[in-house]
């Protein structure tokens, strides 16, 4: 049995996207899914989270796999992986992200319907062997580091012998660096320099205090998959706060993911603000 820390993590994170994503307008999911590479080729090469969700071709690797995605959200990934061919079973904690996945069903024409898995993870009963792949966009940060062993436990467990794992996530290698971030206020949290309306936000954001460091996740990788890889992406997009103007936002994104490529890794390791986790090969 989890702590109660664990366990109010959950109850905190479900009622936080329980409010989040019954905002959500499928309209604007049903217009990816009709245009899905056109979609994937305009994101793949700006927003750092699809950056890293597809990169090493991962847009064909997908097609006809069996899929588990966890924290799925508000389902944007599901439904592209879905309109790639892929067989997705989707999971989240909150409700919400199942009538996502309940409307888009109805109204598109997967080869394979999206099925959801409702619920906590932990007490959903899986066939062992049975996916391809898990993944995760912005996921394992939620949880806290005993929730994320026992996940990864279920993880391992459901996999095929030669199945895998790809989580996206943030990047939390430069302790000087994220201290500075967190002086900086962005819509909806202050400035860590206005002490009692941090520790007010703190106690109300839905993410646990834990260890986001490529370090953490490549040791986590290691005690349950052979071949782990950790990729690092933003050194120098994530000034793109600095450009507000839509358009030359999108374009300082664009060179800025282009030229980092060209930074020796320790530079993009140590500044980067998200990381492609790739486990492969259960243990």
């Amino acid at each position: 049995m989890l702590s109660p820390t664990s366990d109010d993590n959950t109850t905190k994170n479900k009622q936080h996207y329980d409010k989040r994503y019954a905002k959500i307008d499928i309209s604007k999911i049903l217009k990816i899914v009709e245009n899905v590479d056109k979609y994937l080729d305009e994101v793949t090469v700006v927003d750092t989270s699809w950056v890293c969700m597809y990169s090493r071709n991962f847009r064909e690797e997908v097609k006809g796999k069996k899929i588990l995605e966890l924290g799925c959200g508000n389902c944007y990934n599901a439904a592209v992986m879905a309109a790639l061919g892929a067989e997705v079973y989707a999971n989240d904690i909150s409700d919400k992200s199942g009538a996502i996945i309940e409307a888009l069903n109805a109204k598109t024409n997967f080869k394979y319907p999206i099925k959801y898995l409702k619920g906590d993870f932990l007490k959903i009963e899986l066939l062992p062997n049975d996916f391809d792949l898990v993944v995760g966009k912005a996921f394992l940060h939620h949880l806290t580091h005993e929730q994320e062993s026992e996940f990864m436990k279920k993880i391992v467990a459901s996999l095929k012998p030669e199945g895998g794992a790809r989580f996206v996530e943030p990047a939390v290698n430069n302790l000087i660096l994220d201290k500075l971030r967190w002086m900086i206020p962005v819509p909806g949290r202050p400035s860590s320099l206005n002490i009692k309306k941090f520790k007010e936000w703190q106690a109300n954001d839905p993410h646990p205090i834990r260890d986001n460091s490529g370090k953490h996740y490549k040791a986590l990788g290691n005690n349950s998959f052979k071949e782990v890889a950790i990729e690092s992406v933003g050194s120098i997009e994530r000034l793109h706060r600095l450009f507000p103007n839509v358009k030359w936002n999108r374009k300082f994104r664009f060179h800025a993911l282009k030229f980092e490529r060209l930074l020796p890794k320790f530079i993009l390791n140590k500044f980067a603000r998200t990381q492609t986790i790739i486990y492969k090969f259960p243990r």
